[in-house]
């Protein structure tokens, strides 16, 4: 087959090799200088649906892969389709998972699937306020930038000025915070069914001992050690209500949907 793979990152170049090894003509864009050892480079934007799709077509693309959550939201998948070709990858619209941390707890609350006490902070009052209640309660509190972050757009901290400071600049979701080892969860799905992959662990904070700004996944690895049980449950109670849900709602999840959890002392 002849694939091009869109994104210009690590998570690219370990695609574009995979693919490459198995005997397939690959394409990158933009890529990077390891993808260009395994792939041709086509520079583009790939999170311009129009640019993409004429990429495509004058690679012959039999399949488009869609690495970063950025080309997704901008209805690149979307576009390839109307094109009437393959890609791997859920539309605009069940993206905004990813795109939008606001729709995605919003959407868990809706279907009744586990997550942390939140507030969805239209203002800084609001905002404020949610910072000292959970501050009160936990001695902890998390930010989160609702849009698009690479990962990197979170904050906890104990500091009520730090919290302050980030809802004025971020416009964030704030919710509670909640103690224990993080843990990363993958499963393919086609709209109906999913298939789960090993369970892996991202140390997303930069320092030792868990401190500074997260890093957007440096440091991830798997498999990790979690409880298989454990991950059972998250794929039974977590990960197909979320492809039911979104079923539900009209919008099919077909690509790659990511759990993340914080897995409690007790294992819970």
């Amino acid at each position: 087959m002849k694939i091009l793979v869109l994104g210009s990152g690590a998570r690219e170049h370990a695609l574009a090799w995979r693919l490459a090894r198995d005997g397939h003509a690959v394409a990158c864009a933009p890529g990077n200088p390891g993808a260009a050892r395994v792939a041709s480079l086509v520079p583009l934007d790939p999170a311009d649906p129009v640019a993409v799709v004429a990429a495509a077509r004058a690679q012959g693309s039999d399949l488009v892969v869609v690495g970063p959550e950025a080309p997704l939201v901008a209805g690149v998948v979307d576009a390839l389709a109307t094109a009437g070709i393959a890609a791997f990858g859920p539309s605009a619209k069940a993206a905004r998972l990813e795109g939008s941390k606001a729709f995605a707890k919003e959407f868990m609350v809706r279907h009744g699937i586990a997550t942390a006490p939140f507030v969805v902070c239209d203002d800084v009052v609001a905002a404020d306020r949610a910072v000292d209640r959970f501050l009160a309660e936990d001695g902890r509190v998390v930010l989160k930038a609702d849009g698009l972050a690479a990962g990197k757009g979170v904050l906890v901290t104990a500091r009520r000025d730090e919290a302050r400071a980030f809802a004025r600049a971020e416009a964030p979701l704030v919710e509670a915070f909640l103690a224990g080892e993080e843990g990363s969860l993958f499963f393919l799905s086609d709209g109906t069914r999913i298939a789960r992959f090993l369970p892996a662990r991202d140390f997303k904070r930069l320092g030792d001992g868990d401190h500074g700004p997260n890093t957007g996944g440096m440091g991830a690895y798997a498999p990790s050690d979690l409880d298989p049980g454990l991950a059972e449950r998250v794929e039974r109670t977590i990960a197909l209500p979320t492809i039911e849900g979104l079923a539900t709602e009209g919008t099919p999840f077909r690509g790659l949907l990511y759990v993340g959890l914080i897995v409690s002392p007790d294992g819970a």
